[in-house]
């Protein structure tokens, strides 16, 4: 499917994955154990734009969120359980990849992203030949309140909507080189990543990174949602899906850098896009996890993920991780900005509020000696 898929034929969308905040109770930590990075330092002197990620292990997952004062109507049973992780230490980008980030990949490649490549009569046999024009997915707000069980009621299938013009042929991105490149879909973050000597980063790599060596927390920040009543990220304020009033400081999406970094000096972690993984998308992939390794005593080593997707919402979709929410968050609707939890995207659908960033390897000493 590219992205034209999810809307305009009426097939499916990923794209339900928004979520904000208001004041929240701390976590009781249930189920969560220390953080034991590892002590070694970093092996090279870090790439420009990445920060080291020492890895160690920790408890990857998050506990229901319902019984917080905002933690929302969804009690993510698809984030538990809790359990043990290890991951090897990494380089990541300090922010999601820019604008002007990726107009460099595309001045050297040529590159053209799914969005702006048109659907095929072979793609989508039954759909009206109008349809079948370049585009993407691009939030909508809504002219008076809705029930909030149908998202294509704030989602439209925008003609010409690409990274280039986020919300339509008519936008565009002048002014806008340090905001997060959207309207990406996972094979434009799999080329970028690839041109960039780099790779996705795998769910639990993204998860360990964006605890900061905390073990617990509701947030990447900690346990208060707005400590000393100021924002940590950019989310979704108002009577959602109708207006974002920005108490914030942003209505809508945001540059990188503009709230504090977390313990590892990542930014924008919570919040602003949405970020892909490279792990297939399971509702049940913590428990078979876990079973496989033998129960909850088990330390899993380096997880990559199910072998195959499987959503049995959407089962005929191919869906990869998501993580970190968007500054559509709310808690009228979906949390999913909150540390541990999880999003879902269909691999070739993007939209006006999924981004990402990458991770690096450390040089093997052999690969470094010989430079």
């Amino acid at each position: 499917m590219t992205a034209a898929g999810a809307l305009v034929f009426g097939v499916s969308t990923s794209l339900a994955q928004v979520a904000r905040p208001q004041e929240a109770t701390p976590n009781a930590n249930a189920g969560f154990g220390p953080t034991i990075e590892n002590k070694s330092p970093a092996p090279t002197p870090a790439p420009s734009g990445m920060v080291w990620i020492p890895g160690g292990e920790y408890s990857m997952g998050s506990d229901d969120p319902t019984p917080l004062v905002c933690g929302g109507p969804d009690s993510m049973p698809d984030a538990r359980p809790v359990h043990r992780v290890y991951v090897d230490g990494f380089w990541m980008d300090i922010t999601e990849v820019t604008n002007a980030q990726f107009a460099e990949f595309v001045k050297a490649t040529g590159y053209r992203t799914v969005a702006e490549i048109a659907p095929t009569k072979e793609e989508f046999p039954t759909a009206p030949p109008e349809n079948l024009k370049a585009g993407s997915t691009v939030f909508t707000p809504t002219d008076k309140p809705v029930a909030l069980n149908n998202h294509f009621q704030w989602w439209r299938y925008q003609h010409g909507a690409n990274w280039r013009h986020p919300d339509g042929p008519d936008s565009n991105i002048d002014g806008k080189e340090n905001y997060p490149v959207v309207h990406i879909a996972y094979p434009d973050a799999v080329a970028y990543c690839k041109w960039a000597g780099k790779r996705l980063p795998t769910e639990a790599e993204w998860e360990f990174a964006s605890r900061g060596g905390h073990a617990g927390d509701v947030y990447s920040w900690g346990n208060e949602l707005r400590p000393d009543g100021k924002f940590m990220a950019n989310t979704y304020q108002g009577k959602f899906p109708m207006k974002d009033v920005g108490e914030d400081g942003f209505a809508g999406i945001a540059p990188v850098k503009q709230f504090v970094p977390n313990g590892y000096g990542l930014y924008d972690t919570a919040g602003n896009v949405w970020e892909w993984c490279s792990d297939w998308y399971r509702p049940d992939t913590f428990a078979r996890q876990v079973a496989t390794a033998g129960g909850l005593s088990s330390v899993i080593k380096n997880p990559k993920g199910p072998s195959s997707p499987y959503d049995p919402a959407e089962p005929n979709e191919k869906k990869r991780v998501h993580k970190g929410g968007s500054f559509l968050c709310t808690d009228q609707y979906c949390t999913r900005y909150m540390v541990g939890t999880r999003g879902k995207g269909e691999e070739m659908t993007g939209s006006n509020h999924v981004g990402f960033r990458c991770v690096q390897d450390p040089a093997s000493p052999a690969a470094t000696k010989s430079k």
